[in-house]
């Protein structure tokens, strides 16, 4: 069995569902990954639009 694929949630999402996915592919409640989101240098919205752009959406 491999990993696990990454998808942007479908369900649990405010934009593009990122934030979301990645809470759900870590075990994390989604607003914490929001919240290091917005407070961690570097992340920020260049980063997320690529991860929206990259990562496919849940099936």
């Amino acid at each position: 069995m491999g990993p696990r694929p990454l998808y942007r949630s479908r369900s649990d999402r405010w934009l593009a569902g990122v934030c979301g996915g990645v809470g759900e592919y870590f075990g994390i409640d989604p607003v914490i990954v929001r919240i290091l989101a917005v407070i961690i240098p570097g992340f920020g919205w260049v980063a997320y639009l690529i991860c929206a752009l990259v990562i496919p959406v849940e099936p």
